[in-house]
């Protein structure tokens, strides 16, 4: 206690040097490394709450981040905003390790119209980073937005065709047959004409499914006012389509405003966060995202402002209300931030009582019970995992697993790929493909060296290595992974099998795993789901080999 003492006494006498006004603060180790970076609209009373009050239990993260401090530098702005947004950028520059950054490395889908283009067509992107595109959703999974992809693209006659093709095209497609499109690839279509059914489609999309509705039937009154009757058949069957679709959707406010519902969930002892959004448009329930993170003595307020400033700020839809489960103390301060962002009034609130209440209850039950499934998920996967280290015989638990994998054409064309799985689920940023340098036909082994030798090569920046590797192939794969291994003085690091397909002709009744050093397969009779992961992972990467060689 003394020596925590004698350290913080030339930070309390620089804290009492400290100007008053609004600023932001970086706190560093002995080292100078930044630990945390934090804003206060009175510098002074915010740095003098760090070192010279004693911190709880519960107040455990500040009293570490405390206890490592030896040095701090200020910033002073001229308002709490600018504090706020000079603490945004900071924090994503240099990524403290006390400040929650929240990043659960999922980008939620959305579909997009380029108004670049005279004659824009919907797009399915993930990405929502250019400027004059106009972007709806996000939605909660694929599977969501290729359903609303198709329902428009059934719906409403949009061109379906991407911009090479339509650059290229010199006669009207299928969908032009079958009445789905007006065809302006090839045809002279009047842009008003186009932008109205472009019109049509936002409303869709922006949940505004009633004011089309009563559109439609408008102008299927007066085509049918008018005698043009197949016109009106046209539009009744559109109006059929939206009022099916009107159904589906659940109405949970009677105000019919746009909203966004957060609720917090967090589990102290295993370290975990999520947040819930339930995106409310028009009145009507449009979708629920869920965002996990881990986070280290997860603090709901930290957690809840970190969110609101990582997910909005760059966000292609802010909505003009954001209900909260707490009160923030920069609620404020971030709600001007976000008008500003999007020049229109945003109003956070934290309810206390009606409707709204209600909506933060359905937001934290939701955030509730899906950390509960996911904690559940990483049980019973960790357990997984566990049996198939029991099963092979793993000097390590294998929480990342890579698979390879070769494909060739005829023996032509030879390409290899893997595929990673981390605690027992993929993981994308870890896939890779490669083109075989050496003309090998269709020698299968030569390649399995080649692609391991320039995987597992010691200045190789694809790291950390894998606890398990996986080679697609018998005895023979497994010799030439093992041989590889030994060259590079990986032996005894990696665990390393092969995987071999059923032969029927053979009798077999499974696929065979292969260890080192032994003659016969792994008896995997009682270890049935961790055989059937390696060979999920198996498929996948002959799905990302066939994949890469198709797009060749």
């Amino acid at each position: 206690m003394k020596q925590m003492a004698d350290r913080c006494e030339p930070m309390q006498k620089k804290v009492r040097e400290t100007a008053t006004g609004p600023g932001v603060y970086l706190m560093k180790d002995a080292d100078g490394t930044i630990l945390y970076i934090g804003k206060a609209l009175n510098l002074k009373k915010r740095l003098t709450s760090y070192f010279n009050r004693h911190h709880s239990k519960s107040d455990y993260k500040t009293s570490i981040l405390v206890s490592r401090i030896h040095d701090f530098d200020v910033v002073l702005t001229a308002t709490e905003q600018e504090a706020l947004i000079l603490e945004s950028t900071l924090i994503k520059r240099h990524k403290p390790r006390y400040n929650v950054m929240l990043k659960d490395g999922k980008r939620y889908p959305s579909l997009c119209l380029d108004l670049t283009h005279a004659y824009p067509n919907l797009l399915f992107v993930r990405k929502t980073n250019k400027k004059k595109v106009r972007y709806f959703g996000p939605y909660s999974s694929g599977g969501a937005v290729k359903q609303t992809l198709r329902f428009v693209n059934k719906t409403f006659k949009l061109r379906k065709c991407k911009n090479r093709d339509f650059a290229t095209r010199t006669r009207p497609c299928l969908h032009y047959q079958m009445d789905a499109c007006l065809g302006p690839c090839c045809l002279s279509v009047s842009k008003k004409a186009y932008a109205e059914i472009i019109r049509e489609v936002a409303l869709f999309l922006n949940g505004r499914t009633p004011q089309l509705i009563r559109k439609v039937r408008e102008e299927m009154n007066q085509a049918a006012a008018q005698q043009d009757f197949e016109q009106a058949a046209k539009l009744r069957d559109k109006l059929f389509a939206l009022e099916k679709t009107m159904e589906k959707q659940v109405a949970v406010t009677t105000d019919f405003k746009d909203r966004d519902v957060l609720g917090v969930a967090a589990d102290e002892e295993h370290e975990r966060a999520l947040v819930t959004v339930l995106s409310i448009r028009n009145g009507y329930l449009r979708s629920s995202r869920h965002f996990g993170y881990t986070t280290p003595h997860p603090d709901i307020e930290a957690i809840l402002e970190a969110f609101l400033r990582q997910n909005y700020a760059d966000s292609p839809f802010t909505p003009r209300e954001i209900v909260l489960p707490v009160l923030l103390e920069s609620e404020a301060v971030i709600a001007q931030w976000f008008s500003e962002i999007t020049g229109r009034k945003v109003k956070l609130i934290h309810p206390q009582r009606g409707f709204k209440v209600r909506l933060i209850e359905m937001a934290q039950k939701n955030a509730q019970v899906e950390l509960q499934n996911r904690l559940n998920r990483e049980t019973a996967d960790l357990a997984l995992l566990t049996d198939l280290q029991r099963a092979l015989r793993l000097k390590r638990l294998p929480l990342r697993i890579e698979c390879f994998d070769n494909s060739n054409l005829s023996g032509q064309s030879m390409v290899a790929a893997k595929v990673a799985f981390e605690k027992g689920r993929p993981f994308p940023d870890g896939y890779r493909t490669y083109k075989i340098r050496q003309p090998l036909g269709s020698d299968d082994y030569a390649a399995m060296w080649e692609v391991l030798s320039r995987r597992f090569r010691k200045d190789t920046e694809d790291k950390p290595f894998p606890d398990l590797v996986v080679v697609d192939g018998g005895k023979g794969q497994l010799n030439v992974a093992l041989a590889v291994m030994e060259r590079l003085g990986l032996i005894g690091q990696l665990d390393v099998v092969g995987l071999a397909k059923k032969d029927e002709k053979q009798g077999d009744q499974s696929d065979k795993i292969y260890l080192p050093n032994r003659v016969n397969p792994a008896n995997m009779n009682r270890f049935g789901e961790a055989l059937l992961l390696l060979m999920r992972i198996r498929d996948a990467t002959h799905d990302h080999a066939i994949g890469f060689q198709r797009k060749r």
